[in-house]
């Protein structure tokens, strides 16, 4: 029993030193990537659109960001995943504010639930998506009134310029691949199916 101890107190020294380990290298890819994705879609609202218009660029764009140039090994963060989950969220969040347009206290939770149901089913969970459909609930009246054109613009439009430059700034170093192979992604995929 005391070597079991010994052996988990080792184990959690090394994961916890492990995962506290600052890569500079991989901060500086994850900074770039980031700062470029969110500053072309950003340089487009600007571009395009005046202030009171700021619908290219959405608050779930942010998180998005964090585990496509963060967490590039992630399931979550696979282009499936990316994709997938962003567009069934906003389709979600639409039908449910057309269906019941002034009941937020229904409608929120319907938005998020939903969307985290029907990512799970179409194997496309991506956290991200749950604020997609939300945003589509409590968002700007801009926003409200683009209807499904809100999954178009911005969201489809939005996701393939991060997924662009995911493809691009992960992959111009040798040691960062997006998106990934590795084992524990097709272990998991094998398990989902």
């Amino acid at each position: 029993m005391k070597k079991k101890i010994k052996r988990g107190i080792r184990v959690s020294k090394y994961i916890l030193y492990r995962e506290t380990l600052v890569d500079y290298t991989e901060n500086f890819w994850s900074f770039l990537g980031a700062f470029i994705g969110i500053g072309i879609i950003a340089f487009f609202q600007s571009f395009y659109l005046s202030k009171e218009e700021n619908v290219f660029l959405i608050g779930s764009f942010g998180a998005t960001s964090v585990l496509i140039f963060g967490a590039i090994q992630s399931p979550l963060s696979q282009p499936r995943n990316l994709i997938g989950g962003h567009l069934i969220s906003a389709i979600i969040g639409v039908s449910i504010y057309k269906l019941l347009p002034e009941i937020i206290w229904i409608t929120a939770p319907l938005a998020v639930s939903f969307s985290i149901v029907l990512m799970q089913v179409t194997k496309t969970l991506h956290p991200p998506g749950g604020a997609t459909a939300l945003i589509a609930i409590i968002g700007t009246e801009k926003i409200k009134s683009l209807g499904y054109y809100y999954v178009f613009s911005p969201v489809l439009s939005g996701v393939l310029i991060l997924f662009i430059v995911a493809l691009v700034f992960n992959n111009i170093t040798t040691f960062r691949k997006y998106p990934t192979d590795n084992k524990l992604t097709r272990f998991i995929m094998k398990k989902r199916g």
